[in-house]
């Protein structure tokens, strides 16, 4: 009588493991999608070389375009502080 009742306990279980794969997989995204947008301009430039490269073409301008974003993003992070935070949106609308 008890078998039934085992088997359905088990089905349980494994539905509630695929829930929780999904949110950590969920969860991995969101930060990927978060660092890859926070990171900006210098990532995209590099990611740009790299294709660049991989396909056989120069990818040095994509390059010197990473470098110069690099340093833009050195100087920012330099001059900002959290009171200074909120005019982040204005600031990148400009650039």
């Amino acid at each position: 009588m008890s078998l039934p009742l085992f088997s359905a306990r088990r089905r349980r279980q494994r539905g509630q493991s695929m829930v929780e794969y999904v949110v950590i997989v969920a969860l991995v995204a969101v930060a990927a999608i978060a660092v890859y947008q926070l990171f900006g301009q210098v990532v995209r430039s590099q990611t740009a070389a790299m294709a660049r490269e991989l396909a056989g073409e120069d990818g040095s301008a994509e390059s010197r375009a990473a470098q110069t974003a690099a340093k833009g993003a050195r100087s920012q992070t330099s001059a900002r502080s959290l009171k200074s935070f909120t005019g982040n949106a204005a600031q990148a609308g400009a650039n």
